[in-house]
Protein backbone atom coordinates (compact mmCIF):
# COMPACT_ATOMS: atom_id res chain seq x y z
CA UNK A 1 0.00 0.00 0.00
CA UNK A 2 1.95 3.66 -0.88
CA UNK A 3 2.76 5.40 1.80
CA UNK A 4 1.77 9.26 2.39
CA UNK A 5 5.17 11.46 2.39
CA UNK A 6 4.37 15.33 2.60
CA UNK A 7 7.11 17.37 1.01
CA UNK A 8 7.54 21.33 1.98
CA UNK A 9 7.19 22.65 -1.79
CA UNK A 10 8.65 26.03 -1.18
CA UNK A 11 11.55 24.92 0.70
CA UNK A 12 14.46 25.05 -2.00
CA UNK A 13 16.50 27.98 -3.12
CA UNK A 14 14.71 27.19 -6.91
CA UNK A 15 11.48 26.61 -5.45
CA UNK A 16 9.03 24.90 -6.10
CA UNK A 17 10.02 23.54 -9.37
CA UNK A 18 13.18 21.13 -7.62
CA UNK A 19 10.16 20.01 -5.75
CA UNK A 20 7.14 19.56 -7.52
CA UNK A 21 9.88 17.78 -10.79
CA UNK A 22 11.26 15.60 -7.56
CA UNK A 23 7.51 14.84 -6.70
CA UNK A 24 6.94 13.54 -10.20
CA UNK A 25 9.82 11.58 -10.01
CA UNK A 26 8.96 10.06 -6.75
CA UNK A 27 5.23 8.95 -7.70
CA UNK A 28 6.73 7.33 -10.77
CA UNK A 29 9.37 5.25 -9.31
CA UNK A 30 8.37 4.59 -5.86
CA UNK A 31 5.29 3.19 -3.91
CA UNK A 32 4.43 6.50 -2.26
CA UNK A 33 1.60 9.48 -2.77
CA UNK A 34 3.08 12.75 -2.09
CA UNK A 35 1.81 15.78 -0.87
CA UNK A 36 3.09 19.11 -1.97
CA UNK A 37 2.20 22.30 0.77
CA UNK A 38 2.63 25.57 -0.59
CA UNK A 39 0.44 28.28 -2.39
CA UNK A 40 -1.75 26.33 -4.63
CA UNK A 41 -2.16 29.00 -6.63
CA UNK A 42 1.79 28.97 -7.60
CA UNK A 43 1.92 25.03 -7.71
CA UNK A 44 -1.19 23.85 -9.58
CA UNK A 45 -0.22 25.53 -13.01
CA UNK A 46 3.75 24.44 -12.68
CA UNK A 47 2.19 20.72 -11.32
CA UNK A 48 0.21 21.10 -14.57
CA UNK A 49 2.78 21.66 -16.62
CA UNK A 50 4.85 18.48 -15.54
CA UNK A 51 2.68 16.44 -15.65
CA UNK A 52 1.57 17.51 -19.33
CA UNK A 53 5.37 16.50 -20.26
CA UNK A 54 4.99 13.19 -19.52
CA UNK A 55 4.69 10.38 -22.20
CA UNK A 56 1.40 9.10 -21.74
CA UNK A 57 -0.42 11.57 -19.71
CA UNK A 58 -0.45 9.11 -16.58
CA UNK A 59 -2.49 9.85 -13.24
CA UNK A 60 -0.20 10.10 -10.70
CA UNK A 61 -0.50 10.38 -6.89
CA UNK A 62 0.67 13.74 -6.46
CA UNK A 63 -1.53 16.11 -4.63
CA UNK A 64 -1.43 20.05 -3.51
CA UNK A 65 -1.88 20.86 0.12
CA UNK A 66 -2.89 25.07 0.68
CA UNK A 67 -0.27 26.72 2.36
CA UNK A 68 -0.19 30.36 2.31
CA UNK A 69 3.36 31.32 3.49
CA UNK A 70 6.58 29.82 3.60
CA UNK A 71 10.09 30.76 5.16
CA UNK A 72 12.94 32.05 3.73
CA UNK A 73 16.60 30.91 3.84
CA UNK A 74 17.67 34.15 5.41
CA UNK A 75 14.68 34.31 7.47
CA UNK A 76 15.81 34.31 11.58
CA UNK A 77 14.41 30.64 12.23
CA UNK A 78 12.58 31.42 15.82
CA UNK A 79 11.08 34.50 14.88
CA UNK A 80 9.94 32.89 11.68
CA UNK A 81 8.45 29.68 13.02
CA UNK A 82 6.15 32.15 15.54
CA UNK A 83 5.16 34.59 13.07
CA UNK A 84 4.48 32.51 9.81
CA UNK A 85 1.57 30.04 11.43
CA UNK A 86 0.18 29.18 8.12
CA UNK A 87 3.81 28.29 6.50
CA UNK A 88 4.18 25.65 4.24
CA UNK A 89 6.67 23.61 6.93
CA UNK A 90 4.29 24.15 9.99
CA UNK A 91 0.89 22.88 7.82
CA UNK A 92 3.06 20.11 6.22
CA UNK A 93 4.39 18.55 9.93
CA UNK A 94 0.70 19.18 11.46
CA UNK A 95 -0.10 16.74 8.79
CA UNK A 96 2.29 13.97 9.99
CA UNK A 97 1.20 15.17 14.11
CA UNK A 98 -2.53 14.35 12.69
CA UNK A 99 -1.49 10.99 11.10
CA UNK A 100 -2.96 12.33 7.89
CA UNK A 101 0.55 11.49 6.46
CA UNK A 102 3.91 9.23 7.60
CA UNK A 103 6.75 11.02 6.42
CA UNK A 104 7.66 15.42 6.29
CA UNK A 105 10.59 16.47 3.05
CA UNK A 106 12.12 19.76 2.95
CA UNK A 107 14.68 21.59 1.31
CA UNK A 108 14.44 24.89 3.67
CA UNK A 109 15.92 26.86 6.31
CA UNK A 110 17.07 24.00 8.54
CA UNK A 111 16.83 25.83 11.81
CA UNK A 112 13.03 26.65 11.05
CA UNK A 113 12.86 22.94 10.12
CA UNK A 114 14.04 22.01 13.48
CA UNK A 115 12.51 24.37 15.36
CA UNK A 116 8.78 23.72 13.82
CA UNK A 117 9.37 20.18 14.14
CA UNK A 118 10.11 20.14 17.75
CA UNK A 119 7.24 22.72 18.02
CA UNK A 120 4.70 20.91 16.17
CA UNK A 121 5.33 17.19 16.45
CA UNK A 122 7.95 16.85 20.22
CA UNK A 123 10.45 15.16 21.34
CA UNK A 124 10.31 11.83 21.75
CA UNK A 125 10.19 10.17 25.50
CA UNK A 126 14.20 10.22 27.00
CA UNK A 127 15.77 12.79 24.16
CA UNK A 128 16.52 16.06 25.44
CA UNK A 129 17.82 17.51 21.79
CA UNK A 130 16.64 16.12 18.49
CA UNK A 131 20.12 15.32 16.27
CA UNK A 132 20.28 15.81 12.67
CA UNK A 133 21.89 12.69 11.19
CA UNK A 134 23.49 11.87 7.47
CA UNK A 135 25.01 9.30 5.39
CA UNK A 136 28.64 8.89 4.42
CA UNK A 137 29.71 7.17 1.46
CA UNK A 138 32.98 4.68 2.47
CA UNK A 139 35.30 2.46 1.01
CA UNK A 140 33.04 -1.00 1.31
CA UNK A 141 30.22 0.65 0.13
CA UNK A 142 27.98 0.66 3.43
CA UNK A 143 27.71 4.53 4.21
CA UNK A 144 28.55 5.67 7.77
CA UNK A 145 25.62 7.43 9.68
CA UNK A 146 27.45 10.70 11.24
CA UNK A 147 25.68 12.55 14.29
CA UNK A 148 24.70 15.91 15.35
CA UNK A 149 25.91 17.31 12.21
CA UNK A 150 24.11 20.90 12.80
CA UNK A 151 21.16 20.58 15.19
CA UNK A 152 22.93 21.56 18.57
CA UNK A 153 26.32 23.67 18.58
CA UNK A 154 26.81 22.69 22.46
CA UNK A 155 26.44 19.23 23.83
CA UNK A 156 26.84 17.60 26.65
CA UNK A 157 27.63 13.76 27.47
CA UNK A 158 24.47 12.64 28.21
CA UNK A 159 23.29 14.18 24.72
CA UNK A 160 25.57 12.21 23.31
CA UNK A 161 24.78 9.19 24.57
CA UNK A 162 21.45 9.75 23.51
CA UNK A 163 22.94 10.56 19.89
CA UNK A 164 24.55 6.69 19.89
CA UNK A 165 21.38 5.05 20.53
CA UNK A 166 19.79 6.92 17.96
CA UNK A 167 22.07 6.56 15.30
CA UNK A 168 22.41 3.03 16.67
CA UNK A 169 18.57 2.19 16.22
CA UNK A 170 18.58 4.10 12.68
CA UNK A 171 21.33 2.21 11.56
CA UNK A 172 19.78 -0.95 12.08
CA UNK A 173 16.20 -0.25 11.48
CA UNK A 174 16.92 1.83 8.18
CA UNK A 175 20.36 0.43 7.17
CA UNK A 176 19.82 -2.90 8.00
CA UNK A 177 22.93 -3.19 9.91
CA UNK A 178 22.87 -6.54 12.48
CA UNK A 179 25.08 -4.88 14.96
CA UNK A 180 26.05 -1.59 14.19
CA UNK A 181 29.29 -0.51 15.15
CA UNK A 182 29.19 2.87 17.11
CA UNK A 183 32.05 4.93 17.84
CA UNK A 184 32.92 8.28 19.47
CA UNK A 185 34.57 11.12 16.86
CA UNK A 186 37.68 12.48 18.76
CA UNK A 187 41.15 13.24 17.77
CA UNK A 188 42.73 9.82 18.80
CA UNK A 189 41.70 6.33 19.16
CA UNK A 190 43.51 6.10 22.69
CA UNK A 191 41.16 6.92 25.61
CA UNK A 192 42.97 9.94 26.73
CA UNK A 193 42.93 11.54 23.50
CA UNK A 194 39.88 14.25 22.53
CA UNK A 195 38.69 17.27 24.86
CA UNK A 196 36.50 17.71 27.93
CA UNK A 197 33.43 16.52 26.12
CA UNK A 198 34.54 12.98 24.72
CA UNK A 199 36.81 12.49 27.76
CA UNK A 200 33.53 12.69 29.67
CA UNK A 201 30.98 10.66 27.58
CA UNK A 202 33.45 7.96 26.83
CA UNK A 203 32.72 5.63 29.74
CA UNK A 204 29.09 6.62 29.71
CA UNK A 205 29.19 5.05 25.81
CA UNK A 206 31.13 1.73 27.36
CA UNK A 207 28.35 1.56 30.37
CA UNK A 208 25.29 1.77 27.63
CA UNK A 209 23.32 -1.75 26.75
CA UNK A 210 22.45 -3.12 23.51
CA UNK A 211 24.90 -0.84 21.85
CA UNK A 212 27.95 -2.26 20.55
CA UNK A 213 30.60 0.54 20.84
CA UNK A 214 34.33 0.17 19.85
CA UNK A 215 35.41 3.61 21.24
CA UNK A 216 37.01 6.42 19.66
CA UNK A 217 37.42 6.74 15.74
CA UNK A 218 39.18 9.42 13.97
CA UNK A 219 37.86 11.74 10.89
CA UNK A 220 39.16 9.06 8.43
CA UNK A 221 37.12 6.22 10.09
CA UNK A 222 34.18 8.04 8.23
CA UNK A 223 35.23 6.83 5.26
CA UNK A 224 37.12 3.25 6.05
CA UNK A 225 34.55 1.55 6.97
CA UNK A 226 35.81 0.94 10.09
CA UNK A 227 32.33 2.36 11.91
CA UNK A 228 28.76 2.15 11.31
CA UNK A 229 27.78 5.16 13.41
CA UNK A 230 29.94 8.19 14.77
CA UNK A 231 28.90 10.57 17.22
CA UNK A 232 29.75 13.75 17.79
CA UNK A 233 28.25 17.18 18.91
CA UNK A 234 26.78 19.55 16.57
CA UNK A 235 29.48 21.46 16.04
CA UNK A 236 32.21 19.06 15.58
CA UNK A 237 29.61 17.17 12.96
CA UNK A 238 28.60 20.22 10.86
CA UNK A 239 32.58 21.24 10.28
CA UNK A 240 33.26 17.42 9.22
CA UNK A 241 30.66 17.40 6.76
CA UNK A 242 30.95 20.34 5.32
CA UNK A 243 34.45 19.66 4.98
CA UNK A 244 33.66 15.78 3.31
CA UNK A 245 31.10 18.28 0.73
CA UNK A 246 33.92 20.45 -0.36
CA UNK A 247 36.46 17.58 -0.53
CA UNK A 248 34.52 15.54 -2.75
CA UNK A 249 33.28 18.75 -4.60
CA UNK A 250 37.52 19.10 -5.04
CA UNK A 251 37.48 15.52 -6.07
CA UNK A 252 34.96 15.94 -8.46
CA UNK A 253 36.06 18.98 -10.45
CA UNK A 254 40.14 18.10 -10.42
CA UNK A 255 39.39 14.64 -12.00
CA UNK A 256 37.37 16.11 -14.77
CA UNK A 257 39.88 18.68 -15.44
CA UNK A 258 42.60 16.15 -15.28
CA UNK A 259 40.74 13.94 -17.96
CA UNK A 260 40.19 16.54 -20.23
CA UNK A 261 44.05 18.13 -20.07
CA UNK A 262 45.22 16.58 -23.55
CA UNK A 263 44.42 14.58 -26.29
CA UNK A 264 45.17 11.62 -24.96
CA UNK A 265 43.52 11.84 -21.29
CA UNK A 266 40.27 13.02 -23.44
CA UNK A 267 40.48 9.80 -25.03
CA UNK A 268 41.08 8.16 -22.00
CA UNK A 269 37.93 10.05 -20.28
CA UNK A 270 35.98 8.57 -22.87
CA UNK A 271 36.53 5.49 -22.65
CA UNK A 272 36.17 5.40 -18.74
CA UNK A 273 33.11 7.76 -19.01
CA UNK A 274 31.14 4.91 -17.43
CA UNK A 275 33.49 4.85 -14.33
CA UNK A 276 33.49 8.18 -13.89
CA UNK A 277 30.08 8.53 -13.70
CA UNK A 278 29.66 5.76 -11.04
CA UNK A 279 32.45 7.76 -9.08
CA UNK A 280 30.82 11.10 -9.23
CA UNK A 281 27.19 9.55 -8.14
CA UNK A 282 29.04 7.66 -4.96
CA UNK A 283 30.06 11.35 -3.82
CA UNK A 284 26.90 13.13 -4.89
CA UNK A 285 24.82 14.25 -1.72
CA UNK A 286 21.61 14.29 -3.84
CA UNK A 287 21.71 10.42 -3.77
CA UNK A 288 21.67 10.35 -0.19
CA UNK A 289 18.50 12.33 0.12
CA UNK A 290 19.29 14.75 3.25
CA UNK A 291 19.86 15.01 6.77
CA UNK A 292 17.33 13.13 9.17
CA UNK A 293 16.11 14.63 12.16
CA UNK A 294 16.26 12.22 14.70
CA UNK A 295 14.50 12.53 18.38
CA UNK A 296 11.28 14.19 17.73
CA UNK A 297 7.86 12.12 17.05
CA UNK A 298 7.71 11.78 13.09
CA UNK A 299 10.15 10.97 9.94
CA UNK A 300 11.90 14.34 9.35
CA UNK A 301 14.34 14.72 6.15
CA UNK A 302 16.00 17.94 5.74
CA UNK A 303 18.01 18.47 2.62
CA UNK A 304 20.32 20.90 1.19
CA UNK A 305 18.48 24.17 0.07
CA UNK A 306 20.58 23.15 -3.82
CA UNK A 307 18.52 20.46 -4.12
CA UNK A 308 17.58 18.90 -7.45
CA UNK A 309 14.66 16.69 -8.65
CA UNK A 310 17.04 13.31 -7.95
CA UNK A 311 17.74 14.56 -4.18
CA UNK A 312 14.21 15.79 -3.62
CA UNK A 313 13.21 12.32 -4.62
CA UNK A 314 15.51 10.50 -2.40
CA UNK A 315 14.35 12.17 0.57
CA UNK A 316 10.97 11.47 0.17
CA UNK A 317 12.15 8.03 -0.50
CA UNK A 318 14.56 8.09 2.95
CA UNK A 319 10.78 9.17 4.49
CA UNK A 320 9.58 6.10 3.37
CA UNK A 321 11.87 3.75 4.40
CA UNK A 322 12.12 5.70 8.18
CA UNK A 323 8.52 5.85 8.58
CA UNK A 324 8.09 1.81 7.42
CA UNK A 325 10.60 0.73 9.63
CA UNK A 326 9.37 2.49 13.12
CA UNK A 327 12.74 4.16 13.78
CA UNK A 328 10.67 6.45 16.43
CA UNK A 329 9.57 3.73 18.28
CA UNK A 330 12.89 2.05 18.15
CA UNK A 331 14.38 5.26 20.21
CA UNK A 332 11.90 5.01 22.29
CA UNK A 333 12.15 1.77 23.25
CA UNK A 334 16.39 1.47 23.29
CA UNK A 335 15.71 4.39 25.48
CA UNK A 336 14.24 3.05 28.13
CA UNK A 337 16.00 0.16 28.25
CA UNK A 338 19.25 1.70 28.42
Amino acid sequence: MPIDIVLDAMGSDKAPDPEIRGAILAARTLDVRVHLVGPEELLRPKLRECLKNLSGRERLPVFIVQASEWIHMDDKAAQAVRSKRDSSMRVGLKMIREGRAAGFVTAGNTGAAMATAKMVLGSLAGVDRPALATSLPTTTGNPCVLLDVGANVDSDPENLVQFAVMGHTFAKNVLRYANPRVGLLSIGEEDTKGNSLSRDTLPLLRELKGINFMGNVEGRDLFNGRCDVAVCDGFTGNVALKTCEGTAKLLSVSLKESLKSTVTSQVGALLSRKAFTAFKKRLDYSEYGGAQLLGVRGPVIVGHGSSNERAIMNGIRVAAEFAKAEVSAGIEAALANR
